[in-house]
């Protein structure tokens, strides 16, 4: 057991009010002024690959230095030395066409939700089967439920409980829905997870990022009913204490940060379970 210093319960957070595409979209316009600057002065090579890549370093460099998350410091290194790439390779159009639309499924709303696609492994599924009640119908809510890579494993280990998810993008929502469909008590469904009601469920279950968590947390209060948890995989609610961590053990680190709302009582500390 290990003690976690937390901040008070309902600390008010500064918040970043820069959008995330605002970000990356002053990151890449940086990245090539600052790439075609050097190239100018002759501090970087004429050559169009040390140009793209000097662009792609700046990208990346202003990114962090604006508070990106880290997965679009990784675009940002990517973005331009790919798109060079696939112009070299002479491609039809149509295959920018089918690579968009793939993406624009897959990731349906990461741009507006900051919300990118995470997936639960088993170990965290059977960690989260262990904080459900025991009684037969305990219920789960998995907010941003992906392709189901925690609901089809949870099903197998508590089939006695009710289990559902929600998803807002299309293509994850229809596989999940496919792997789903002999699973009586498991239940997939496509839409804003703000707008489902929280009210009759024991768990919620939240694998996102940080950028809606104070959302979660504002909703979770107004909702959750007395004893219900709000578990988040690897990402705390802002100005929350949990109630306990559980430390899953996985090769990734997984830690679920495990609140109950209690409107009468402010937690005092932090457990840590191994």
């Amino acid at each position: 057991m290990t003690h976690q210093e937390h901040p008070p319960v309902d600390q008010p957070v500064p918040r970043d009010r820069l959008p995330a595409l605002a970000k990356a979209a002053a990151a890449q316009a940086g990245g090539w002024a600052l790439a075609l600057l050097l190239a100018r002065t002759g501090l970087v090579s004429h050559d169009v690959w040390a140009v793209v890549g000097t662009q792609a370093l700046c990208a990346a460099a202003i990114a962090w230095s604006l508070r990106s998350d880290i997965w679009w410091v990784a675009i940002h290194l990517l973005f331009s030395p790919l798109l060079f790439a696939a112009r070299s390779l002479a491609l039809a159009p149509a295959w920018y066409l089918g690579g968009f639309v793939a993406l624009g499924l897959i990731y349906w709303s990461s741009f507006r939700t900051g919300v990118p696609l995470f997936l639960s492994n088993r170990e965290t599924a059977e960690a989260v089967a262990e904080l459900l009640p025991q009684q037969r119908g305990a219920s789960l809510l998995d907010i941003g439920s992906g392709t189901g890579a925690l609901l089809l494993p949870l099903a197998e280990l508590r089939p006695d409980a009710r289990l559902v998810g929600i998803e807002s993008a299309p293509a994850p929502f229809l596989i999940a829905r496919l792997l789903a469909r002999s699973r009586r008590a498991l239940c997939v469904q496509r839409g804003d997870f703000f707008r489902h009601s929280w009210a009759e469920y024991d768990i919620i279950y939240a694998f996102l990022s940080p950028v809606p968590m104070t959302e979660v947390g504002k909703k979770a209060r107004r909702e959750l009913k007395p004893g219900a948890l709000l578990v988040s995989n690897s990402f705390e609610v802002p100005g929350w204490r949990p109630e306990r961590i559980v430390e899953v053990g996985d090769k990734r680190g997984t830690r679920l940060f495990v609140y109950t709302v209690d409107r009468a009582q402010e937690r005092s500390g932090a457990k840590s379970v191994e």
